[in-house]
């Protein structure tokens, strides 16, 4: 296995992760039970999945009403992406993810 399927395995696993966790708190919260705390659903999209935490956002209308959610999700996919183009265009390693 490639370090380019390695990575892109973590990314889609991470990302399902965090989806998963913007899900279960909004439930946690409707349920007025313990809850997922704000640090771990922003360092969730740190470690990247900002695209997870992002759609869990706004599938389960959870921390959309918070500013600081509202900037700091958007900017750490913005981060994500900005990594990736670099990787994939400047980077002088080959990306060979389907092969």
């Amino acid at each position: 296995m490639t370090i380019e399927k390695i990575v892109l395995l973590y990314f889609i696993s991470v990302n399902i992760i965090a989806f998963a966790m913007y899900g279960i708190d909004k439930a946690l919260a409707k349920a007025g039970k313990f809850r997922i705390s704000e640090a771990a659903l922003i360092w969730i999209a740190v470690l990247g999945g900002s695209v997870g935490a992002l759609l869990g956002m706004f599938i389960f209308h959870h921390k959309t009403k918070k500013k600081k959610f509202l900037i700091v999700i958007p900017a750490i996919l913005l981060f994500h992406i900005m990594l990736a183009v670099w990787y994939i265009f400047f980077s002088n390693i080959r990306i060979r993810i389907l092969y």
